[in-house]
């Protein structure tokens, strides 16, 4: 025999079935994106090491008036699509450099008190000519050819 009780017990445990198998659809939803996340999250560095980079043409040169480049003082610039640098170190001396640390890519930042290169991220510190003076950089900054002519600095 069936009590009006045991059927209303049976709908309740359905419906509480019904509810707990969409708590885990929703769950494994979340749970599926957030492991996505972080596997593309993961593989990304490797694939950007591993892919080529790509290279505009090496012959391009930039030009810079030298009247925004003080003495003493720092102007930054993208050469080739990455950050660079140029500074005068006397009135007629230009080092043009890369920005870009050698430890992991961070931007360097001139120190003008210090009269040298501090990355952010790691502590590296560089000469003004690019030098490594301290921390995990394991190389120097890359150089580039600067030209003083009319007033213009041609990098490249």
């Amino acid at each position: 025999m069936c009590t009006g009780r045991s059927i209303l017990d049976l709908g309740a445990f359905m419906k509480t079935q019904s509810i707990s198998k969409q708590r885990r659809k929703v769950l494994f939803t979340i749970l599926g994106g957030i492991g996505t996340l972080i596997g593309i999250a993961l593989t990304w560095p490797v694939f950007r090491f591993l892919a080529p980079r790509e290279r505009g043409d090496n012959n391009e040169k930039t030009f810079i008036s030298s009247e925004l480049v003080k003495l003493g003082k720092a102007h930054f610039f993208q050469f080739h699509g990455k950050a660079a640098v140029v500074i005068q170190l006397s009135p007629v001396n230009f080092v043009a450099l890369s920005a870009v640390c050698t430890h992991l890519g961070c931007i360097v930042a001139w120190q003008e008190q210090a009269k040298e290169f501090l990355c952010p991220c790691h502590g590296g510190r560089f000469s003004a000519e690019g030098k490594v003076l301290g921390g995990p950089p394991p190389k120097p900054l890359e150089t580039y050819d600067v030209e003083l002519k009319e007033g213009q600095l041609i990098i490249g």
